[in-house]
């Protein structure tokens, strides 16, 4: 790739008012960690893209792509601030450089220049907060803050459990601007305590971390090592260090509400149950048994306290043990159930996995109808953002059909609204309720 644009990059990007940075009070404390870090450079790099990424940039998309780079006037660090032109020297977008991905720049503005610093990032994060209102009227205290590109702060996500703050990072672009984007936090959306998540990719690139490590607590005070919140009036806990994700799985919480409205009087059987959402929300909902199954011990025995925490007495057995083999033994011991919930993890990382992801929802929905009552209730989904929406329910109703079993669907559902989709590649989660006669 070729630099032209040198003289180019001087007399329009000076123009634009990028290179301002101010710093707003925080009302909440941090670590020290956070101001040794690096300020972001005023320099910017300028940018030309192909024809169909200028296409998919007009359309909002968030991402460009190392292959779709056309011009560039220099080699930039993890955090610059990219700016793109179209063949007319038009504006086009602003966004996070990053060298180390094949996400080349994760974009924060389109169309419309802006300046990107505390008081743009305090505006992105007034309009995810707002957008949560309706959260409050729920008795909700544990919910997706932000959800990344989706709120218009692409490689980032936080999630909030009551009075404490999980930041997680999936790029080193936001390193150089985590000061003020935490002073833009303390300001929009304060809490006691707030911690530091890394994904796995960038845990491995100490060079841009500057002494940031995965886990740290980014605030002054220490947050207990178990987090209790509220979900629709039902207490969860939460450990967001060790736990997947950030500790819970907060994007169920629409479908858990479902289940316990199909409960009642129903035996229950929760696979891939991690801490027991779906079977707290069952045994709420008044089921006579409910049963958990994951790989995990230590997921199960928070499932367990959970019930405690809510006060629920109802029969709970617990198999901490593979699901797929599980599942089999029962179908053998004829164990039936009239409520089956199968909410696997992702399959699918990359289009390779897709195949082999949609074989496996296959055999999950053979093995749950194995041990499920006739006009019993399947409620079966998805996370793999890999696998679109009609491959995976048409996977569910092709192995209903392959064991002789007819499903009669009762409600396809999607994204709860703390987990917003904007744009194609942002849908991911996926859920079909059915009756199977």
């Amino acid at each position: 790739m070729t630099t032209k644009l040198g003289d180019f990059e001087n007399l329009r990007v000076s123009r634009l008012v990028y290179h301002l940075y101010r710093i707003i009070p925080s009302t909440m404390n941090f670590n020290p960690s956070l101001s040794q870090l690096p300020n972001p450079t005023t320099k910017r790099i300028a940018m030309r893209i192909s024809a169909p990424a200028e296409r998919a940039l007009r359309l909002g998309h968030p991402w460009v792509f190392d292959q779709s780079i056309t011009e560039q006037s220099h080699t930039g660090g993890p955090g610059e601030l990219a700016v793109i032109f179209d063949d007319k020297r038009h504006f086009l977008a602003v966004g996070l450089y990053d060298p180390t991905s094949p996400i080349r720049v994760r974009v924060l503005q389109h169309r419309q220049s802006a300046a990107i610093n505390a008081g743009w990032f305090q505006n992105k994060l007034a309009a995810a907060t707002q957008l949560r209102v309706p959260l409050e009227r729920t008795d909700t205290t544990g919910y997706r803050l932000v959800h990344g590109e989706n709120d218009g702060l692409p490689g980032l996500v936080i999630d909030r459990y009551a009075e404490t703050l999980v930041l997680k990072l999936y790029t080193p672009a936001w390193i150089p601007h985590l000061k003020e984007f935490c002073d833009a936090l303390g300001q929009v959306s304060p809490a006691e305590h707030l911690i530091l998540r890394l994904s796995r990719t960038l845990q491995k690139q100490a060079e841009f971390l500057h002494g940031l490590r995965d886990g740290m607590t980014l605030s002054l005070q220490t947050p207990p090592d178990l987090i209790l919140f509220k979900e629709n009036d039902l207490t969860f806990e939460s450990d967001p260090i060790h736990g997947q994700k950030t500790g819970f799985f907060l994007d169920q919480r629409d479908n858990r509400a479902r289940v316990e409205k199909l409960s009642k009087g129903k035996s229950v059987l929760n696979v891939f149950a991690y801490t027991g959402g779906f079977s707290v929300y069952a045994a709420r909902g008044g089921a006579k048994k409910v049963v958990s199954v994951d790989i995990s011990a230590p997921a199960l025995e928070a499932a367990v306290r959970n019930m405690g925490h809510n006060k629920l007495t109802v029969p709970h057995e617990t198999f901490a043990e593979d699901a797929f083999e599980v599942l089999a033994g029962m179908a053998a011991q004829k164990r039936i159930f009239d409520l089956v919930i199968i909410d696997p993890p992702m399959f699918a990382q990359n289009e390779k996995q897709i195949a082999s992801a949609l074989a496996a929802y296959r055999k999950l929905t053979g093995l749950g109808l194995g041990v499920l009552q006739t006009g019993g209730s399947l409620v079966q989904a998805s996370c793999s953002s890999r696998v679109d929406a009609d491959s995976f329910f048409e996977s569910i109703q092709q192995s209903a059909r392959e064991a002789g079993r007819k499903l009669t669907e009762i409600e396809r559902t999607g994204h709860a609204l703390d987990h917003p989709i904007g744009f194609k590649e942002g849908a991911y989660l996926k859920c079909l309720f059915a009756v199977a006669s």
